[in-house]
């Protein structure tokens, strides 16, 4: 049993490996089930054989040893040498692979439990989401917001919410499932959007932006236009870059499902969002890959609703909710 959790453990480490250093795309969710399911097997190995195969070999070495003093002692030897409960203890203890193993489920299945259904922590990699999320942000995504899914399938087997304008989701992207994505849905099924001249309408209703103080991005080292803007019941604020273009080229349009909903224009586009599909912007509409380049966000796609940064080792500051 040492060679073969050895050998997991040897494998662990190379997918983990390949995955950091950016050889394969990994899948942490079924990551954390698979180790989940190989604890348990050594969980249940250790809680019905392992374990009680150790206390029967200890309770045989108290009753040899027993034995042994009481036949000495009808000899009239009472001093014995031996420590019994030194060699005891080491018969009971958990050999190195069960303990990296079987002692670690609980851990595991804990962390696998609060991950599929309560709280996901996600870091945010690009500045697509400025002045909202920061990159080097730690956020957490509520998973039960939106509903109940059954983790690695990611099934929904219990409804709850539905997204709403304004909401900051993480989603799978629809391009590539394996990545995760994170923007403000700007539109829900059912609506018309569109984002003409740098100006965002829903369903023809134009969604005022409320000048702020210009954003200064410490990592570009310049200012750019921040306004304050309104969608569903909290206000948010966004950055528009005045010397970007607001037309979107095409050949940076991908070939979406559903892309006949969309027209394309030299001022914008504009979108009818189809059932069962979100339309998703980032907040840094003119540094943002979203719905504009790639299409509609599908429901299933759905991780969860962001909503706290919990740390920001380079600014304490950043920790607290967010609209």
């Amino acid at each position: 049993m040492s060679l073969i959790t050895g050998v997991l453990y040897a494998a662990l480490i190379a997918y983990l490996g390949g995955w950091y250093l950016g050889q394969w795309q990994g899948n942490f969710a079924l990551l954390l089930f698979i180790l989940t399911m190989v604890t348990l097997v050594y969980w249940l190995a250790e809680r019905y054989k392992f374990r009680p195969a150790r206390e029967a070999a200890a309770a045989r070495l108290l009753e040899q040893d027993q034995a042994r003093r009481g036949q000495l002692a009808s000899q009239g030897i009472s001093q014995v040498d031996g420590n019994v409960e030194e060699a005891r203890a080491r018969l009971l203890m958990q050999p190195w692979w069960l303990d990296w193993t079987a002692g670690l489920f609980p851990v595991i299945c804990a962390v696998f439990l609060m991950r599929s259904f309560l709280f996901e922590p996600f870091k945010i990699p690009s500045g697509s989401m400025i002045p909202t999320l920061l990159v080097g942000d730690l956020i957490l995504v509520n998973k039960f917001h939106y509903g109940i899914r059954l983790p690695v399938i990611n099934k929904k087997v219990v409804d709850n919410h539905n997204p709403e304008r304004g909401d900051v989701i993480v989603f799978r992207f629809p391009v590539n499932p394996s990545i995760d994505y994170i923007k403000r849905v700007v539109a829900v099924p059912g609506d018309e959007v569109s984002y003409i001249n740098k100006k965002l309408y829903i369903n023809g209703k134009l969604i005022e932006q409320m000048p702020l103080a210009e954003f200064y991005d410490e990592d570009s080292m310049r200012y750019t236009l921040q306004y304050s803007e309104k969608l569903g019941a909290a206000e948010h604020r966004i950055l528009v870059d005045k010397d970007r273009p607001g037309y979107i080229p095409e050949r940076a349009i991908e070939q979406f499902p559903h892309r006949e909903m969309c027209r394309y224009s030299g001022e914008g586009v504009t979108c009818k969002v189809p059932q069962g599909y979100f339309y998703a912007m980032g907040d840094n509409r003119d540094n943002s890959q979203d719905s504009r380049y790639w299409g509609f966000v599908p429901e299933e796609n759905i991780v969860g609703k962001a909503f706290v940064v919990w740390m920001n080792f380079g600014d304490f500051k950043r920790i607290g909710f967010f609209n």
